[in-house]
């Protein structure tokens, strides 16, 4: 007989290549989760910036030893003054702002303005309220009690708003037997080594053996009570029984101990791991536009080009510079932000035949804000839509700040020395941008504007505000007491400044751009940005805007009654719906923007009335706010 052949060997290469293959798509979900700079669609590019900082009290001018904690990542900084972003990622850049200020820095050419008695506020006139809302009975707003603000204090410190925001949405889970299950099985794993190491206890070690494996299998498919078995009643008294044979036993105490110990401790690491996980989450949600509003972005570019007339109507050019008009500026990379400003300036206003808005956005957005605000029209009002890194580099090319840089907001918390029982409290401080400097230069014909927020609604007529005699002052803005320029001492550096002088706040601004050019506020500006500017990447040019903006309107700050500008709609939840209905405007600084899903569910509707509504792009992309 022939011999046959033995059968050939099969080749391993294109299994290896199969099982490699299924093991790296096993591994992308759980890298996407860790990716800490996803690509994602940024949305205004406001990252928070966060401060701890000690109150300072009224009758102390200047303290010393200002010690302050950041907390990133888990880990404890201390330091003088540091200043990081808010978003948990590892590409966050801690560093000191004007801690040490070089020895061989140049003094200011541009003398400083005269220090001028402080005007006293004006008051915001009242009107009979117009009720807009679609209910009148406001649903009250689930405010997180007192104890539960306790705990999320010190969370606040790592995660910011994401521990409000999680109170505010905490679902009550109905799991009290699986609670029940999970003790018993911690205990019966902290027994069980020292139970089996016994001589003559075979049959307990093998029946707290199996127990063990039995609620692992019940857990494993239960999350709540109402995924038990039916039978797990006889589970829980098998188990009961079992440890209570146990602990009967002579055993090591300390051996157990030291195995709940290690219990602990690991239940304690995985839950801050989710909570980490989650508040990267949170903070992924809050800091990217929703893919609709991307989509509705890329229709409105497409749709411009795609129309007859894409030459621009240079008709109404001619009013966009009268300076007797009533010009707005508003920075915003945000179509549907910038449309609910606008529109709700003009229907709060009583006259609009001279208002002019004059939307500041990047290149990206530039031809989508173009397209939806010639298709929308605005009573009598006109808006000019102003690509402002073009006319950055194409007529004042000596800045180097060509990126558009929206209101800078900073987290700040605020302990107190003299009272280490006081309750520690946060706050988001927004203050100008780098790009807010330059708008003398770009409105060269202008004497006075009114700078808004894009987080911000208009509830009140601001025409008084055009009849301010604002004398001497530069910026007219609503103070900020709560933090006092002596706190930040080790963020000022040596400049000269007063200790006891507020903070103040962006929102809604009156600009004298008169006095802004008689003072060089934009000199000044870039001078101290030399200063304090110790790097060129992004993250060191932002965090330097607080240091900046407090230092350049030092001792030009009109001080606007706080009736005018409500703060706090985009983090805080205890606002009462009274003090939102008669103040003449709402900004909603913070995480939790009113066009996101994440926004504060009862503070939203202020903000959606005034959002288009027959925009059958907003249809088409599925933009529902």
């Amino acid at each position: 007989m022939k011999a046959t052949a033995p059968p050939a060997k099969r080749r391993r290469g294109p299994r290896l290549a199969v099982l490699a293959l299924v093991f790296c798509s096993l591994l992308v979900p759980i890298a996407f989760l860790f990716n800490r700079f996803p690509a994602v669609y940024v949305t205004d590019e406001r990252p928070q910036q966060e401060i701890h900082l000690p109150s300072f009290e009224r009758s102390v001018v200047q303290r010393g030893g200002v010690n302050q904690v950041i907390h990133r990542g888990g880990s404890d900084v201390t330091a003088e003054t540091q200043v990081v972003p808010g978003k948990i990622s590892e590409g966050n850049i801690e560093r000191h702002i004007g801690s040490e200020p070089s020895r061989g820095s140049t003094k200011q050419k541009v003398p400083p303005p005269p220090k001028i008695e402080q005007p006293k506020p004006i008051e915001v006139p009242v009107e009979p309220r117009k009720d807009f809302s679609e209910n009148s009975s406001m649903r009250h707003p689930k405010v997180p009690s007192a104890d539960e603000l306790e705990k999320a204090k010190a969370c606040q410190l790592e995660f910011g708003s994401y521990c409000l925001w999680s109170i505010e949405h905490k679902e009550v889970m109905k799991d009290a037997i699986v609670k029940r299950l999970k003790d018993q099985l911690f205990v019966a794993r902290s027994y069980y080594p020292s139970i089996a190491k016994l001589k003559g206890k075979e049959a307990l070690t093998r029946e707290l053996k199996q127990n063990i494996q039995e609620h692992e299998r019940v857990l494993s498919e239960s999350i709540v009570d109402a995924d038990l078995p039916s039978f797990i009643k006889k589970k829980i008294e098998k188990m009961d029984h079992a440890i209570a044979r146990a602990k009967s036993c002579s055993v090591d105490c300390n051996n157990v101990d030291k195995k709940l110990r290690q219990i602990l401790h690991m239940t304690d690491d995985e839950a801050h791991f989710h909570m980490k996980q989650s508040a990267y989450l949170y903070n992924l949600g809050v800091h990217t536009m929703p893919k609709s509003h991307h989509c509705l972005n890329m229709r409105l570019t497409v749709e411009y080009f795609k129309s007859t007339a894409l030459d621009s109507d240079d008709s109404s050019i001619h009013q966009f510079n009268i300076p007797d008009h009533r010009h707005y500026v508003i920075l915003s990379k945000n179509v549907l932000a910038a449309s609910v400003v606008i529109n709700s300036s003009v229907s709060s206003s009583e006259e609009t035949r001279n208002v002019v808005f004059h939307v500041l956005t990047d290149a990206q957005n530039f031809y989508a804000m173009k397209h939806w605000f010639s298709r929308n029209a605005y009573r009598e009002s006109a808006v000019n839509v102003i690509n402002y890194e073009h006319i950055i580099l194409e007529n004042l090319p000596e800045f180097s700040m060509q990126q558009l840089y929206m209101p800078e907001e900073f987290r700040v918390f605020i302990s107190s020395f003299e009272r280490p029982t006081e309750k520690s409290r946060m706050e988001y401080l927004s203050v100008f941008s780098h790009s807010h400097f330059f708008i003398p230069e770009i409105f060269k014909d202008l004497k006075k504007v009114i700078v808004l927020d894009d987080d911000v609604v208009i509830q009140r007529d601001l025409s008084f505000l055009w009849n301010l005699d604002m004398g001497d002052k530069v910026n007219a803005a609503v103070k900020f007491c709560g933090l006092r320029l002596g706190q930040l001492r080790n963020l000022l550096g040596e400049a000269a400044y007063d200790p006891q002088s507020c903070a103040w706040m962006s929102g809604v601004n009156v600009i004298n751009l008169d006095k802004w050019r008689e003072y060089n506020v934009t000199e000044n500006y870039l001078q101290l940005l030399e200063k304090f500017r110790n790097s060129d990447d992004e993250a060191s040019v932002r965090a330097t805007a607080l240091p900046i903006s407090l230092l350049s309107f030092q001792n030009l700050i009109y001080p606007l009654h706080e009736r005018l500008t409500l703060s706090g709609l985009g983090y805080h939840y205890g606002t009462e719906e009274e003090a939102i209905r008669t103040s003449a405007s709402l900004h909603y600084n913070g995480n939790m923007k009113p066009w996101l899903e994440l926004g504060i569910p009862n503070y939203r509707k202020y903000w959606k009335r005034f959002l288009a509504r027959d925009e059958r792009f907003m249809d088409e992309c599925n933009v529902n706010p």
